[in-house]
């Protein structure tokens, strides 16, 4: 969450890349965004000078594993989408086999199954603890299935023990994607999941602008992907260097000058503000030819990257973790009845991001932000994984998608703004059948 003191007195409809209607914020002063990237200028700045050494990668990889807490089952990749290709590729599974996956998810990790042979069947969840339900798993399950790919969402944990029950009973691999769940160094994933995925792209936590580690339970699977990934070629560092210039960038706009300058540049420009953000902190394979998708996924990451996510898990930051959990509880708990919160029940909420789901998602996106709270639709790369012919539909996946609003994350935020942050959700998010009622 970034906080600006913007004072916007012009009279363009377009606010934070968005048409909202006649006017600008309500009352100019402070502005909050969505995303604060979980980085110092010194650690961007740690990472610039490693782009400049000569040292090589071996012996860091191990340091890195050490200091995450994986070991010698762990494998440090180019990002998670790159460790699950390689798991798939190294696993052994046949044309048309298929994988369970959690019906919300990066619409990649699909694809990229999908890319190998494989048959991706979604299943609904719970929008409370955002597991896959046994029964929905159950209702999915076939003669060809080999594995479940679960996925944490918005900085909470599923409880496991379900899931890992069902794939032993059918003997499934378990596979969990982390992305967005990394809560500090010692963390290794499930003890009875057979590969544990995490990252550290632009925007999660502790984040090094690209990498992942994975912890593969599996000694020969392991040894493969190893095998595999050794013939792959090294990102370069001027790529990388790139991504850490990106970094210096958005840090910078975290200003009120600059960022005040920045929209109103759009405004005035017709550009999209959220969209320049999204080229700044997002990987933009979405959408690209097949060949294209995998020749940037197959590659090494460079030295400089594992030097600096070597130095963001030495130098991990528990208290400010501690602090964002708390800020997100208060917000949790300030807000109303008609306020779903997806994940309200998953285990170890950190409000990486803090999602909502309102019958009316546009008319709170328009008043938040006219209100100085930056909100959006689209913070997080996930969508509901349509179906394949003959699966069940994620009903309760969809309608979650359908309603979901990101709004700021709450760590930072005075508990007056805190409050009036809730105070505007709540009152938004009553649906006008019953706002008379209420008022009456």
């Amino acid at each position: 969450m970034l906080t600006y003191n913007v004072n916007i007195r012009c009279k363009s409809k377009v606010v934070f890349g968005e048409v909202v209607g006649v006017g600008c914020l309500e009352g100019g002063g402070a502005v909050y965004v969505r995303h604060r990237l979980d980085a110092s200028l010194g650690d961007v700045l740690f990472g610039a000078a490693a782009c400049a050494g000569v040292w090589g990668r071996d012996g860091l990889v191990a340091r890195a594993l050490a200091s995450c807490g994986a070991g010698r089952d762990g494998l440090v990749c180019l990002s998670v989408r790159t460790g699950w290709d390689l798991w798939l590729g190294a696993s052994g599974l046949g044309e048309g086999d298929e994988v369970l996956a959690s019906a919300i998810t990066h619409p990649e990790m699909g694809r990229i199954a999908r890319l190998r042979g494989l048959r991706v069947v979604p299943v609904d969840l719970d929008p409370a603890t955002l597991a896959p339900g046994v029964g929905a798993l159950e209702a999915s399950v076939s003669a060809r299935t080999r594995v479940v790919l679960v996925a944490h969402l918005f900085g909470g944990r599923l409880d496991l023990g379900p899931v890992s029950r069902f794939c032993g009973e059918h003997g499934l691999s378990l596979v969990e994607d982390c992305a967005q769940a990394f809560a500090g160094p010692g963390e290794v994933g499930h003890p009875e999941a057979d590969v544990s995925m995490y990252s550290f792209g632009t925007l999660k936590t502790a984040t090094a602008f690209g990498g992942a580690v994975l912890r593969v339970r599996d000694g020969e699977v392991l040894g493969r992907m190893r095998e595999i990934e050794a013939d792959y070629p090294v990102q370069t560092r001027r790529e990388y260097a790139g991504r850490l210039l990106k970094g210096i960038l958005l840090l910078g706009a975290s200003r009120p000058g600059v960022y005040g300058f920045l929209i109103r540049a759009c405004a005035r420009l017709g550009l999209d503000l959220d969209g320049l953000v999204d080229v700044a902190t997002k990987s933009h394979a979405v959408g690209v030819p097949d060949g294209e998708l995998l020749r940037r996924i197959r590659r090494r990451p460079c030295a400089p990257l594992i030097s600096l996510l070597l130095r963001r898990l030495r130098r991990f930051d528990r208290g400010r973790l501690a602090a964002r959990t708390a800020a997100g509880e208060r917000l949790s708990d300030a807000l109303g009845p008609y306020v779903m919160r997806p994940g309200s029940g998953s285990l170890g909420r950190t409000h990486w991001i803090f999602p909502v789901v309102v019958h009316d998602p546009d008319e709170l996106v328009e008043g938040l932000r006219r209100r100085g709270f930056d909100a959006s639709r689209a913070t997080s790369s996930i969508v509901a994984l349509s179906p394949p012919d003959g699966a069940p539909e994620p009903f309760e996946a969809a309608r979650m998608m359908a309603g979901i609003v990101f709004l700021p994350a709450p760590i930072g935020l005075p508990e007056k703004e805190m409050g009036r942050l809730a105070s505007v959700v709540n009152g938004l998010a009553v649906p006008r059948r019953d706002a008379g009622r209420l008022l009456a």
